[in-house]
């Protein structure tokens, strides 16, 4: 086998995932899977690859934009590739870090640190993000992003049917076991959110203490709507902020950020 660049000739009969796991390279299994899914890998006389493909003496396998995926780099980013397909990417997003932005802006995304990537490890400024959902700037999870325009739009249309769960720690510990939370919510002047009796947004949260200890306790909790800083203002309405959360009332902050997850 000799290799010039990210050019590698066959020696020996063998299938495509196998032959990129033995390269000089220090692919995982799952790296090597990952840039199957972007189109990374090319074989020069094959117009269609899949993992099993059949490779033969002789034939040239390339892999676009450097030895691997660079999952490191992507981590000190802010964000992680937890699952990778032709049609759909999910990250975990740190928190912190602004999941969209708009054309003017400067500062470091999700999506534009996503979309990055995919550009460089497939060659392609063809490669693309679409926006499917967002979350807060102080919320770590999941996002899902679509690859193609018709992926998003069908995501879209149906994400009401999506089951979106958070976990939170929260001051205290609520009386009741587990609850709806129903509310009407309307943002002030300054962006804050804010409880109303009449007029406003509906805003339903169900919750689940899981655990409770000393003055704090663990929440799962399962959105019904979807309206800014939901889980926040309803917590904080409770009298259970969550931890980090100053904005909304919290007092305690030891992890130095907001204490909920996607």
């Amino acid at each position: 086998m000799s290799t010039r660049g990210n050019r590698f000739r066959v020696s020996s009969r063998c299938e495509l995932l196998p032959y990129l796991l033995s390269l000089p390279l220090g692919l995982s299994r799952k790296q090597a899977k990952d840039l199957l899914r972007l189109r990374a890998v090319t074989v020069d006389r094959m117009t269609a690859i899949r993992h099993d493909t059949e490779l033969q003496p002789g034939d040239i396998v390339t892999i676009a934009a450097g030895k691997q995926i660079p999952a490191a780099s992507l981590e000190r980013q802010g964000l992680k590739i937890i699952y990778l397909d032709n049609d759909i990417a999910v990250i975990d997003k740190r928190a912190g870090l602004l999941s969209m932005g708009s054309e003017s802006e400067k500062e470091r995304t999700a999506h534009r640190i996503l979309n990055e990537h995919l550009k460089a490890v497939t060659k392609s400024p063809q490669q693309q993000a679409f926006i499917v959902h967002r979350l807060d700037r102080e919320t770590s999870g999941l996002m899902m992003f679509a690859r193609n325009r018709p992926v998003q739009a069908a995501l879209q249309q149906n994400w009401k049917e999506i089951t979106k769960k958070y976990l939170a720690v929260v001051e205290g510990a609520p009386a009741s076991a587990q609850g709806t939370i129903r509310d009407n919510l309307v943002e002030s002047k300054s962006f804050r959110m804010h409880r109303v009796e009449r007029g406003g947004e509906l805003a339903i949260t169900h919750y689940r203490v899981l655990r409770t200890s000393q003055d704090k306790s663990l929440i799962e909790l399962t959105l019904e709507t979807g309206r800014k800083n939901q889980i926040r203002v309803q917590m904080a309405g409770m009298g259970h902020p969550i931890v980090g959360d100053r904005k909304y009332g919290a007092t305690s902050d030891p992890a130095r950020r907001l204490a909920l997850h996607s």
